[in-house]
């Protein structure tokens, strides 16, 4: 077992130094073979996806060649403008970039009209390249209790989803951690985000659940995912500590969270989003194997 692991890192380390993250599909595949690191057949359980920010080093179109090459479905947090990139690899966006930041979201009411407006433009934008899913946020407490600013979320959440309604996409708000990236943001509990969706009383909003960010946060991963599963439209990994690979450097057990994932008959996307250390499609590929379950 330790030989094999080794002769994967060389091999990794071989991918380097080829540069394949220039390369076109083809010659990445190539690449993979002379590495020693053949894609093989998925098992059909996990959409798969992945997240663009964490790989900044590559372009749209050099991610997209990877994940289509690695037999992923989806690669997320884009823009309109960015889709047609997707179209050509046959893959789609199951997280779309929506309007506004994590700062500032929907826990202010003096930030609704911008958010409203926006979402109401770029829903339908969404639901014309067929793809699912688009993200909000709850915005920083700045002082504010839990009570206050799930019902100011809830005011301004409401008058956005006859339109996701009639579009058929879910808006999606995503759990992130204040203690150590975001701090002072609200939707910092799967608990409190589980009132918010029970609030807001739409199958077209649902939760983000960041794996990464709710084990710095609650931990009890896998109990909370099988406990409040229905509230979950999306999930997203990360490795901690650090926010890097999801491999035996960190403190989460990716295949037994996934198998759980799966359990509860999640039919949406999980998607990769930590910020590689060594080579970043390398580090993809096996990650996409180790959530494959």
């Amino acid at each position: 077992m330790k030989t094999q692991k080794f002769s994967r890192r060389t091999a990794l380390k071989s991918l380097t130094a080829t540069g394949m993250a220039a390369a076109a599909s083809s010659n990445i595949a190539r690449q993979l073979e002379a590495a020693d690191i053949k894609p093989v057949k998925l098992k059909g359980n996990v959409n798969h996806s992945v997240c663009k920010w964490c790989y900044s080093d590559l372009t749209l179109e050099e991610l997209a060649q990877a994940a289509s090459q690695f037999g992923m479905q989806s690669v997320e947090l884009l823009n309109p403008d960015q889709f047609a990139v997707l179209k050509k690899y046959d893959l789609v966006c199951a997280m779309a970039n929506g309007p506004g930041g994590i700062p500032k979201g929907f826990n202010r009411i003096e930030n609704h009209a911008t958010l409203i407006e926006g979402f109401k433009r770029m829903i339908p934008q969404v639901a014309e390249a067929g793809f699912p899913n688009i993200i909000c946020f709850s915005g920083n407490r700045e002082g504010l209790d839990d009570e206050q600013g799930i019902e100011n979320c809830a005011i301004g959440l409401k008058q956005i989803m006859k339109v996701a309604e009639q579009n058929k996409i879910t808006v999606c708000m995503e759990l992130l951690n204040s203690k150590v990236n975001h701090k002072d943001y609200q939707c910092d509990h799967t608990e409190w985000g589980v009132e918010l969706v029970k609030a807001v009383g739409s199958e077209r909003f649902k939760l983000l659940y960041d794996i990464y960010h709710m084990q710095i946060m609650e931990g009890d991963v896998i109990r909370n995912i099988r406990t409040y599963h229905e509230y979950i439209g999306h999930y997203h990994t990360g490795g901690n500590p650090g926010r890097n690979e999801i491999d035996e450097t960190q403190e989460l057990n990716y295949p037994a969270i996934c198998k759980a994932i799966v359990e509860t008959g999640f039919k949406g996307h999980i998607a990769q989003e930590f910020i590689p250390k060594r080579h970043p499609l390398g580090s993809l590929y096996e990650a996409v194997r180790t959530c494959d379950v």
